[in-house]
């Protein structure tokens, strides 16, 4: 990437994330083995179509079927969150009846 201040990374430039050795060399994971210790580390992951601001009052009024207008169009790229912080933005799919989240973009934050 040329641009330094770009914070979107497409998922193809995705690097492995590293780790710090016992003598301060940072090293890149060599497999699946060396993430286990996070792997049963609970996240909360949400998948955010888009948004609405209605009064309690007509917040009441809903009932199934209702449709809510949001502020998002037709095929633009949904939000993904982990734990309340955006990481990356996908798109809608149907697997098997189901609806699911393909990842298409990551994005970085400067910590």
């Amino acid at each position: 990437m040329s641009d330094e201040q770009d914070t979107n990374i497409p998922l193809d430039e995705l690097e492995a994330p590293q780790r710090a050795q016992d003598d301060g060399e940072i090293q890149a994971p060599q497999s699946a083995a060396d993430l286990e210790a996070v792997f049963d580390v609970p996240v909360r992951i949400s998948a955010v179509l888009g948004h609405s601001r209605m009064h309690v009052s007509d917040l009441l009024k809903l009932a199934s079927g209702t449709v809510l207008e949001l502020d998002r169009k037709v095929g633009e790229a949904i939000d993904i969150y982990v734990n309340d912080r955006l990481v990356a933005r996908g798109e809608v799919v149907l697997v098997e009846d189901k609806l699911g989240v393909t990842m298409t973009e990551i994005i970085k934050t400067d910590r």
